[in-house]
């Protein structure tokens, strides 16, 4: 079974619900919290109820440092507009329907504060979560090495076994000769897509992806996969899905 969504994924028949593309049909950003969700195993697989309705869900969060595009990221996804202003990200929440083949799933997205201030409150987004998007931007060197340093210990602290994939982003902005300038100054250059690989190969990471969240370069790609790791997760994965004690 999971072999076939894959190849329907990879075959990009993974997308948003058609109905939601004619703004005239296109209800407001669903914003959703955990509380939201009632969770039963079925058959190895959850069955999420929201509002009386049973549908398959899957919690996809994306963590990493601040200001490195995470917001932007899910907001260029679910509603193909990029946000003009940076807000510092506390939580939030969205949800969109996707279809995989002509199977509807609810995909969760919960967006997390990167800044030091919220380590503690941060994990209490991680519960009952399928797949993590572990971000940095690739005009930072030091977000990058803390996908290393802080950000692949704190997942799987929380929720070991749960599928990760390192996710590169602001990549419109890898060749801009004033990013490269300032990064030059200091010694530095934007981090390579082949720097990116070989971090997720020693991580463990199921993959590393890039894109862009201004241009979409390559943006849906980001969630086809994350989709694809939380229904097939690696044969090694634990059955057990994050929970915090």
């Amino acid at each position: 079974m999971w072999s076939k969504i894959r190849a329907k994924a990879l075959d990009a028949r993974i997308k948003l619900n058609p109905s939601l593309l004619d703004p005239a049909n296109r209800p407001p950003i669903r914003r959703i919290s955990s509380s939201d969700f009632n969770f039963t195993r079925v058959a190895d697989r959850f069955v999420r109820t929201y509002n009386g309705m049973v549908v398959a869900t899957i919690k996809c969060v994306v963590v990493g440092d601040g200001a490195v595009g995470k917001t932007c990221l899910l907001i260029s996804y679910t509603t193909n507009k990029f946000p003009s202003e940076y807000v510092p990200t506390v939580f939030d929440n969205y949800a969109v329907t996707v279809m995989i083949g002509d199977e509807p799933y609810t995909l969760g997205l919960f967006d997390t504060a990167g800044q030091e201030d919220y380590d503690r409150l941060r994990p209490l987004s991680y519960p009952q979560t399928d797949v993590f998007l572990v971000c940095f931007s690739v005009t930072s060197p030091a977000s990058f090495e803390n996908v290393r340093e802080k950000w692949f210990p704190e997942v799987h602290h929380h929720c070991p076994g749960v599928p990760c994939l390192i996710v590169g982003t602001q990549t419109d902005l890898r060749d801009d000769p004033s990013v490269r300038e300032k990064l030059a100054k200091q010694k530095m250059q934007p981090v390579r897509k082949e720097d990116g690989e070989r971090m997720a190969k020693e991580l463990g990471a199921v993959k590393y992806v890039e894109c862009s969240a201004l241009t979409q370069y390559k943006l849906k790609d980001v969630f086809d996969e994350a989709i694809v790791a939380a229904l097939e997760p690696p044969p090694k994965k634990s059955s057990k899905k994050c929970v915090i004690l």
